[in-house]
């Protein structure tokens, strides 16, 4: 079982940036692999990005494609997403989720965290 605690959210001016972690508890973080999504009131939780096993394969969503990087440090067990260049329409809540294989769907992860919440003001 992998449990999975984020980090990082907050309130930020449209145009800024943040970087949200997200760590993992066991020692078998590396055999998982990682997602971001994000869900903001009154809609569904969305596909964000994610990250292969061993980190070569990356995977974004159209809309945070080249303002978003996801990575990992398998050493550390945490998945990080930095997001640059926010806009208001980013507020959600965040969740990192682990998996066996990079999805966009949700329902193809088996660990997920609380979430953190992230606020773009305009």
């Amino acid at each position: 079982q992998v449990q999975l605690v984020e980090s990082g959210g907050g309130l930020v001016q449209a145009g800024g940036s943040l970087r949200l972690s997200c760590a993992a508890s066991g020692r078998t973080f590396s055999s998982y692999a990682m997602g971001w999504f994000r869900q903001a009131p009154g809609r569904e939780r969305e596909f964000v990005a994610a990250i292969s096993r061993g980190g070569s394969s990356t995977y974004y969503a159209d809309s945070v494609k080249g303002r978003f990087t996801i990575s990992r440090d398998n050493a550390k067990n945490t998945v990080y997403l930095q997001m640059n260049s926010l806009k208001p329409e980013d507020t959600a809540v965040y969740y990192c989720a682990a998996g066996r294989v990079p999805r966009t769907t949700m329902y193809e992860y088996d660990y997920w965290g609380q979430g953190t919440q992230v606020t773009v003001s305009s």
